[in-house]
């Protein structure tokens, strides 16, 4: 496998000219596809990580007065963080489920604009 050839081809079209417009309506297309299921996840993902280290680090006496009731609020919040931790083990089972709905939403149009842009060549 000749690795040079491989990385001058791929220079070379990254140079070559395009028709920019289709080209860049078909990214357009394919990111507004996953948007929601990008959007979706991280805001699961973030939330839930961040309400788990919140519970964590009030009950651990890392942030708070290290009272009995920040205790319990650590404890309360870490549960509620569990529940997020769970949230987090199907995030991506949905996020698969909201990517074929994006795809499949704009399947067609991106099927037809990567076929015209291929013929052209």
């Amino acid at each position: 496998m000749n690795t040079d050839k491989i990385y001058a081809e791929q220079l070379a079209n990254e140079y070559a000219p395009k028709d920019t417009s289709k080209v860049v309506a078909l990214r357009k297309l394919d990111a507004k596809a996953k948007l929601p299921a990008n959007i979706f996840t991280y805001t699961l993902g973030i939330i839930s990580a961040l309400l788990m280290g919140v519970g964590m680090c009030l009950s651990m006496n890392v942030i708070g007065s290290g009272t009995t009731g920040m205790f319990v609020l650590g404890v309360i919040i870490g549960l509620i963080g569990l529940i997020g931790l769970i949230g987090m083990g199907i995030n991506y089972p949905v996020y698969k489920k909201i990517l074929v709905r994006g795809k499949q939403k704009y399947a067609f149009e991106i099927m037809e604009l990567a076929k015209e842009i291929s013929d052209e060549e």
